[in-house]
């Protein structure tokens, strides 16, 4: 058996590979330019001249290139059918009079049911591209079919139908008459919204719903709904369906069973009678009556599924920059702790110059995405350049985000930090209200082709209520992503900072401006540009501004050459004498994790050629 088996395939890879490869004829049309000749082309592509005779090949090509004219309102052409070998053809040329085309005489679109009162069918119907006395052309006519019909599943109105389609060719005439009437019904409407699997509230889940019970039925709602509890982070899981088949048909009763004597059949014995059923509705008359008793507008039930996301989720990571050196990364996360979806999320972060541990605590509120509490805590190591802090935070805050993308988070938070700044000691606690407005936006956030940034920071501070010193502080930052054609982008920031105070001695190494590095001035150290003492030790600015310009041009693929110039410094008196000015060229490449950056930045106002700056992340 084994023998046979093995024979057997040989003798199939063997005919395999005798098998002769098809090749598809090449074609040239003559005649026609321009769209005519390149669709007659694309028809006749992957025609086998090997699987036909010479006479049904020819056939072939006319029924192939006909068609191909058809679709552009051509259905009179004169063909003629040249190949180069009768026998064993490689290469055919197709010589096409057109001829007259086929014009519209009328067009007839007609909308019925309730979505003649619905805008967006109104506007496909208003769109059709073509008018009577236009040469005809199939696609808008599909396009229009294909849109009504997708307009309908988008809108609820699940009863649709075309009581007419028709394209009426008359080539005699060389015109056509379009006819097409869609019949929607009755427009469904959003049922109760039921949740299963959940370990949340119900009450936060269906503060969650964008629609209301009984609101017209809209096919992006359901996808906001399953977006906003996957964006919770509370799911593993989570599935948002429609319920389309609680029809009035599965009140229809099934056929009733016979009992167990009457199904048997006894010989020799008269069996009993069966008994008579009692009367039923049958399955039609049951449906006809619902339709008639049934409810005006029809509901569509919303079914979720969901399962609960990992209670504890871990991330390391391992990076490395030019201002910080190695580092490492440690996320502990805990998406939700209890029923009302209070999440928990920690942080350790380490590098040589900076080792920082932060956690927060998230407590939603009524719109669990858009309205919240939290509570942030962290310690705080720092040891760069001038400055040696240890610092320990506590923070209460309300976080609101708006409709436009704008978030903003009201505070309160307390810090003691003790420090030597420039060889200048000192201990400080201070308490302090702030307010931040925040926007983010990007298209595709790993290597984003457009987006923005801005964030705006106030914080005032008064010995009134115990702090160590008073101030008032204003920080804001903005960058811009722009695209120009596929090849060429451009990243522009400008930043400004200033603190008004009278106890600058007290205003501990945080809350002051240093600038320099590989997001700052390039060229230039981190946080290496600020104020100076007698001694040239850095104390750090009471003002601070930043700009920088960056083009890209894509060399190939996922390579990317940068060109950049940046400027800024950290000040005591605004505005400074003169800025620091950093430029250079530089490498992107994408990688899954976002752009890995290498730069090489020529400082204009230090002893330094240049400065290698390296990083990898997104630029927001």
């Amino acid at each position: 058996m084994e023998n046979y088996l093995v024979t057997r395939l040989g003798v199939a890879l063997l005919c395999l590979g005798m098998a002769p490869a098809a090749l598809a004829i090449d074609a040239r049309v003559e005649g026609v330019e321009e769209e005519l000749a390149e669709n007659v082309e694309v028809y006749l592509d992957d025609l086998d001249a090997s699987q036909y005779r010479p006479e049904r090949l020819e056939a072939e090509v006319r029924r192939l290139s006909q068609e191909a004219l058809r679709v552009y309102g051509y259905y009179s052409p004169q063909l003629r059918v040249r190949f180069d070998d009768a026998e064993a053809p490689t290469e055919v040329t197709v010589d096409i009079d057109p001829g007259a085309p086929v014009k519209i005489e009328r067009l007839a679109f007609r909308l019925e049911g309730e979505a003649a009162e619905d805008r967006p069918f109104r506007e496909a119907i208003e769109a059709y591209p073509q008018a009577e006395g236009d040469v005809l052309r199939h696609a808008p006519f599909d396009a229009l079919r294909s849109r009504l019909a997708r307009l309908a599943l988008e809108r609820g109105y699940f009863d649709w139908r075309f009581d007419e389609r028709r394209m009426e060719i008359r080539p005699w005439a060389n015109s056509a008459r379009l006819s097409l009437t869609l019949d929607s019904g009755a427009r469904h409407r959003f049922g109760e919204v039921s949740f299963s699997g959940q370990h949340i509230e119900a009450d936060r889940l269906q503060n969650l719903v964008p629609f209301a019970e009984g609101a017209p039925y809209l096919a992006s709602d359901v996808a906001t709904l399953n977006q906003r509890l996957g964006e919770t982070e509370w799911f593993g899981s989570v599935s948002v369906r429609p319920r389309l088949d609680a029809g009035i048909e599965r009140l229809a009763l099934p056929e009733a069973p016979l009992g167990l004597y009457h199904a048997l059949d006894v010989e020799g014995e008269d069996p009993l009678p069966a008994p008579t059923p009692e009367p039923r509705l049958s399955r039609a008359a049951l449906a006809a009556a619902g339709q008639l008793q049934g409810p005006a507008v029809p509901a569509v039930p919303i079914d979720v599924v969901v399962t609960p996301a990992d209670r504890h989720q871990f991330e390391v990571g391992v990076g490395f920059a030019t201002d910080v050196g190695p580092r490492t990364r440690f996320a502990w996360e805990q998406p939700w702790v209890n029923r009302y979806g209070h999440s928990l999320d920690h942080d350790l972060f380490i590098s040589a110059p900076e080792q920082q541990f932060t956690g927060t605590y998230r407590m939603p509120l009524e719109d669990p995405l858009r309205d919240s509490y939290q509570l942030q805590y962290g310690l705080r190591n720092k040891d760069s350049e001038d400055t040696r802090a240890l610092e320990a935070s506590v923070e209460f805050g309300r976080r609101w985000k708006f409709d436009n993308d704008w978030e903003q988070l009201i505070y309160l938070r307390s810090t003691y930090e003790d420090f030597t700044q420039a060889g200048v000691s000192n201990q400080v606690v201070l308490l302090y209200p702030g307010v931040r407005w925040s926007r983010t936006r990007s298209r595709n956030p790993t290597f984003p082709t457009w987006g923005d940034r801005q964030q705006l920071t106030l914080q005032y501070s008064s010995e009134m209520w115990g702090s160590s010193a008073e101030f008032l502080r204003l920080n804001g930052d903005s960058q811009w992503i722009r695209m120009l054609g596929d090849a060429n982008r451009f990243i522009g920031r400008v930043g400004v900072g200033a603190i008004a105070t009278d106890d600058f001695a007290d205003i501990p190494p945080s809350l002051r401006f240093f600038t320099g590095g590989d997001n700052s001035v390039r060229g230039y150290a981190y946080e290496s540009l600020s104020p100076e003492d007698e001694d040239g030790e850095l104390i750090g600015g009471e003002q601070r501004f930043v700009a920088s310009l960056e083009a890209q041009r894509r060399l190939t693929g996922k390579w990317w050459l940068a060109s950049f110039v940046d400027v800024g410094d950290a000040f005591t008196e605004w505005w400074p004498a003169e800025l620091n000015t950093g430029a250079g060229l530089g490498v992107r490449w994408i990688s899954p994790v976002g752009p890995i950056r290498l730069d090489i930045a020529h400082p204009f106002d230090a002893e330094d050629a240049f400065r290698i700056h390296f990083a990898i992340g997104p630029e927001f």
